[in-house]
């Protein structure tokens, strides 16, 4: 029984050896937290992030990421750079306004603990203009609202922002409007408005409180005169040609010419260069799976490198890149040399 006691703790000494010199799974010391903060729950946000921290859980070993529901992407961004959060959910209007201390970032930059920089667009958001179906021959473009009353969205909201943004390009002195969502159709109706925003996500999907809006009254799309849409694009924003399949009634137009704008699940340089460049194989190689999951994920299914480009075109010269997206942008033939500068160190 001695010779047998020994042969075991023998034996298990070198399994024991063996199994040191083989590799192990990552010990849950050696896990890194994520606590990746987006949109609030039941938002388009929350839900995009979800599907996404279900396939980067899934696929990376090193991470375990925890969705954090905030009020909207303002608060998400803010928190990120305070240190409440080592994820982000941001736009690049947002970036555009955090740069410029300037809109929902006005006085808010001598708080910051750090900057945040862009590591993974995901998808567009595209905003226009709808009007009463009855003016829409009377109207040229968007400057003819001038001194009307318009609901360009909730105040706090990326995408009020964006079309505020670009109404102010072409000095639209409109007058802005606060109303609750489900009140819009409703109130372009009855005169206490004359136009809303309208807006739609990955070029392909209507807001839903837009397709009801266009149920409780007639609407047409506005879309800006020719020369108006020249001035957006010199001054840096694009306008996109999005099929009026996407409404469910007549607008008068076959096509919305809209402005869009960028979302993007960022991390900051809390994230090492290899480890950002790892997440972003990992969204490409799963991104027909993550598209079936939900359609914002189109676009990056479609051509993913192509809406890294626009999305850091969109943002250079406010938010530097985290250079893990530089490294996948190079390989892909699709980052310009001019960027080099505003890779973040």
């Amino acid at each position: 029984m001695k010779h047998i006691a020994i042969s075991t703790v023998a034996a298990l000494a070198v399994l024991g050896t063996s199994l040191a010199t083989q590799p192990q799974p990552a010990s849950a010391q050696e896990i890194t937290q994520l606590r990746w903060a987006t949109s609030a729950t039941g938002s388009a946000g929350h839900r995009a992030k979800v599907n996404l921290m279900a396939v980067l859980n899934r696929e990376l070993d090193a991470y375990n990421i925890t969705v954090m529901p905030t009020p909207g992407a303002i608060a998400t961004i803010r928190g990120f750079t305070m240190g409440e959060f080592d994820g982000f959910y941001g736009a690049d209007i947002a970036f555009n306004e955090l740069a410029h201390d300037t809109g929902r970032f006005r006085d808010f930059r001598d708080r910051m603990e750090r900057e945040p920089v862009q590591s993974f667009w995901a998808y567009t958001m595209e905003v226009g203009l709808a009007v009463r179906k009855a003016d829409a021959e009377t109207l040229s473009g968007w400057r003819d609202l001038s001194g009307s009353p318009v609901f360009t969205g909730p105040a706090p909201w990326d995408v009020r922002a964006q079309l505020e943004r670009a109404m102010n390009v072409l000095e639209v002195g409109h007058e802005y409007r606060e109303l609750d969502l489900g009140l819009a159709g409703s109130s372009l109706g009855d005169g206490t408005i004359d136009a809303f925003i309208a807006y739609t996500a990955g070029e392909a999907s209507l807001a839903p409180w837009v397709a009801e809006a266009e149920l409780a009254t007639d609407i047409a799309v506005l879309n800006p005169s020719e020369e108006e849409a020249e001035a957006l694009k010199a001054a840096g924003l694009e306008v996109v040609r999005v099929s009026a399949d996407v409404f469910q009634t007549d607008v008068g137009t076959d096509e919305a010419h809209f402005v869009p704008f960028f979302y993007g699940f960022h991390v900051g340089m809390n994230v090492s260069e290899e480890d950002k460049y790892q997440m972003l194989l990992v969204i490409e190689e799963n991104a027909e799976e993550l598209a079936q999951a939900d359609s914002v994920f189109a676009q990056i299914n479609e051509d993913m490198p192509a809406i890294q480009r626009r999305g850091v075109e969109a943002s250079i010269d406010d938010v530097k890149v985290h250079p893990g997206l530089a490294r996948y942008m190079r390989e892909r033939d699709v980052w310009n040399p001019d960027w080099d500068d505003r890779i973040a160190d």
